[in-house]
Order: structure tokens, then sequence, then C-alpha cells
């Protein structure tokens, strides 16, 4: 029985909201979609800029709880879709038996993937600037958003989303991740590379993301290989990291769709 339920799992520096396009575009093809919001998120766009407090201390497995609660509830496994951050969780729900097919797209990486040279990323990225702030929200500037989520964008769409979307993130996490492959032991965002049962997972990858670029999303990949699952990888031509909200966002979401559930 194929799913008839697609879960959209947002990233940081986002909410649910980014994914407003894709919900009328499922729903209008019959299924039901849940977009749920990560705890303290729930606020929205406009309540968080003004008081970021509810999510300072949000943490990865909370987030996660969080999801599979959501997703324990529904009669079958769904479709997970997950965007940045929201990628690495889709993987971490596969990785438990959650879902019948997973689409990363942009994804943060899980456990043990190499990332960015840090050197490469402080240029744009908030929260290395200052240590005291691994334990508050940190937001994008503009040009920081701009550098690292909207390069391909128009100047005028680059601004709109910002304007739109952008919401700060818990530096606890964001900076915890940049150092994820320096730290002994396991994390919050270890899977099992060698899962037989976890289902097919694609991951979806803009040609010039300058935050999580092709390279970090088939590395991801390559680490799946020896499980026997499927793993696939696309990568799409002249799109940057918030490919939810960019023109065209349509192909996206209908290859992820469609590959989906020719899988699930």
């Amino acid at each position: 029985m194929q799913p008839d339920t697609v879960v959209l799992v947002h990233g940081f520096w986002v909410t649910p909201r980014a994914w407003e396009n894709w919900i009328a575009h499922y729903e209008d093809k019959g299924f039901r979609v849940i977009a749920p919001a990560y705890p303290g998120f729930e606020a929205g766009v406009e309540a968080l800029n003004a008081d970021p407090a509810a999510v300072e201390t949000v943490t990865v497995p909370a987030v996660v709880s969080a999801l599979e609660k959501v997703i324990a509830d529904l009669d079958r496994p769904p479709v997970i879709m997950g965007h940045s951050a929201g990628g690495a969780f889709t993987q971490i729900l596969l990785d438990r038996g959650f879902g019948a097919a997973g689409v990363a797209i942009n994804s943060a990486p899980t456990e043990g993937v190499a990332v960015s040279p840090l050197s490469r990323v402080r240029p744009f990225f908030p929260v290395p600037e200052n240590p005291a702030d691994r334990h508050r929200a940190v937001g994008f500037d503009y040009a920081q958003w701009r550098h690292a989520l909207t390069n391909t964008f128009s100047e005028g769409q680059a601004r709109t989303a910002y304007e739109r979307h952008h919401v700060p993130a818990p530096g606890s996490i964001v900076w915890g991740s940049a150092l994820a492959t320096l730290h002994p032991g396991h994390t919050g965002t270890y899977v099992d590379y060698r899962n037989l049962g976890r289902a097919p997972l694609l991951f979806c990858s803009g040609e010039h993301d300058h935050l999580m670029p092709p390279q970090v999303q088939r590395s991801n990949a390559e680490r799946y290989r020896a499980d026997g699952a499927t793993t696939e990888v696309t990568v799409f031509p002249g799109r940057s990291h918030l490919m939810p909200v960019q023109d065209n966002w349509q192909e996206i979401a209908d290859h992820a769709l469609d590959w989906a559930l020719a899988h699930s």
C-alpha cells in the first residue's frame, strides 16, 4: 500500500512556512501533508524574530522525539522529506524504522560525514564569531543569508525570502554540528550506516549550495553504500541552499515525490 501522507521537516533559520508552496502542491495531488514545527518554533517567524528565547534550549533529541510522535500516530508509514537540518533528521527517522521512503534536500550531514572547512564557512556563518553564542539563538544578517542560503536567487527574491522566512537558530546545535567530527563518541545525529532495514533514501542537492554543497550530499550517501538499501543522489543545476522556496521549486517537489512513491 503506497503512502498517503507526506511529512515535511524544515531546517534551521526557517520554520514550516518554508514548505507553504509544497503543502498546497501535494494536497492538490490528494496527499495529506504534515509540516510540524520543531519544539519552540511553533510561535512562527514574526514572534521568533521578536523574541527567540523559545528556541535557545532546543536539542536534537527533543526534535527527533517530537517528529517520532507525529509519525507514530499515522495509519501507515509516510514519505518523509527534510531540508537542511531536516534532512539529517529524516535520515535519523529512517534509521529508526520510520517512513516508507525519505528525501533529504540539501541535507546537513549525519555523524561522521565531513562538512566544509570552518575557514571557508566562517565568513557567512553567524555562530562561531562569539563562543557565548553557543548557548543562545543566533540568526543571519541579510548579507550572511544572501551568501549562505540564497546565492543564486535574484536580489529581490533573496530579500523577500529573508523577510518572510528567516528566524534565529539554536547556537548549541548549529555550532555543535560544525564541530561534530572533532568530538569522540556518538552525537545526536548518529545513524547506523549498515542498517539493512532502512527505507529508500534520496539526496537532492543544489549545484551551487554554499552551506551544504553537493560533495557533502555525495559523501553522506556514500556512507550508506554498504547497507544494501536504496540510496541515490540528484543534483539540481543552478540551485542554492534554500531550494524549497526558490523559483521552479515544483521541479524538486515533483521529483522528490515521484522518486519516493516509486521506491516506497
